[in-house]
């Protein structure tokens, strides 16, 4: 496992890190979670390298802080970092153009699930909190940046990050003017290159940790989904892939098929990517199985992709817009 440094905050993390959605199971995220099989794919990633770990309350409703907890109280010698992030008090993903600071990150509230994390994580001090959606417009207000200074000071945080909204790469750059935000968790894929134009920059010019999120553009980068292709009701994909965005995404799975190196596959090509870029601190798949452990952190061992191939790579940017169904 190769490790990189998250930016000012010095941490030495896994470049390879744990996307906790999935597993975590519950309402509103995927299907397919098995709190059975989750203890020994989480074992198996430590015992692999990995030392980056992204959940949040919402992700089975503190089930999958609860399992990072557990995991982290059976490898208390493996240097493992853990990151959560507070849910929208209105649990609106993203916030509605209408919705103030206060319907969405008041301050009390920001407390009150910093503890309820603590709690699930069973730690004294979270490593890495975010807000788990943001507007730029809220930067200036100083209710958020005094709960989140006072966190600080009292010990309770380490560093403070915000997860930005689908396709908003830079509705972020008022808050990294305060100061206070040590990293950003973006979405950045082959498809969705857009952060490299003025987040990464920016990111490396102030030290500023990258956690790239979404890598598989939620599952069709991995080259298993088709046009056939369907999702329970209650699985979130079953309204990002619907008929507005299934059909474009699978033609452009399928005329990337051909950039794929012999004996390489597309997910371990989509990571590799995402690594090339040095603003990248870690990126976090999410993996609910032994078997996505074992594929994905084994893409970490140093070598990178050709230059050519970043290079056709580049042709297959997708710039979307945020719309009712990307969430």
């Amino acid at each position: 496992m190769q490790h990189r440094t998250m930016g000012r905050l010095g941490w030495d993390v896994s470049e390879i890190g744990y996307g906790m959605w999935g597993i975590g199971g519950g309402p509103g995220g995927f299907t397919g979670w098995d709190y059975d099989v989750a203890p020994t794919a989480l074992d198996l990633s430590v015992d692999l390298g990995c030392t980056f770990f992204d959940t949040a309350w919402v992700y089975g409703r503190g089930v999958s802080e609860q399992l990072l907890g557990g995991l982290r109280g059976r490898r208390p010698e493996a240097g493992l970092r853990l990151a959560t992030k507070i849910p929208p008090l209105n649990r609106e993903w993203p916030p509605r153009p209408q919705d103030t600071l206060e319907d969405v990150f008041p301050a009390e509230h920001i407390v009150e699930y910093t503890k309820r994390s603590l709690d699930n994580l069973g730690v004294e001090k979270i490593d890495l909190l975010k807000f788990h959606v943001w507007e730029d417009r809220w930067a200036a207000e100083p209710g958020w940046q005094n709960a989140i200074s006072r966190l600080k000071e009292e010990g309770l945080i380490d560093g403070f990050g915000i997860s930005v909204n689908r396709w908003e790469p830079t509705n972020c750059f008022k808050a990294l003017d305060t100061g206070l935000v040590d990293a950003i968790q973006v979405i950045y894929n082959v498809f969705d290159q857009a952060p490299e134009d003025e987040l990464f920059p920016r990111a490396i010019e102030e030290n500023i940790a990258i956690v790239a999120r979404v890598p598989f553009d939620e599952g069709a980068l991995t080259g298993t989904m088709s046009l056939d292709s369907s999702f329970p009701a209650e699985d979130w994909r079953a309204t990002y892939f619907g008929p507005e965005n299934l059909p474009p995404t699978i033609e452009r799975v399928e005329a990337l098929r051909e950039l794929v190196p012999e004996g390489m596959t597309m997910p371990e090509l989509v990571l590799r990517f995402i690594l090339h870029h040095p603003a990248v601190s870690t990126v976090i798949p999410g993996m609910r199985r032994p078997e996505h452990v074992r594929s994905n952190l084994a893409v970490s061992d140093g070598r990178p992709l050709p230059a050519d191939l970043v290079e056709a790579l580049r042709a297959h940017r997708w710039d979307r817009r945020p719309t009712h169904w990307s969430m």
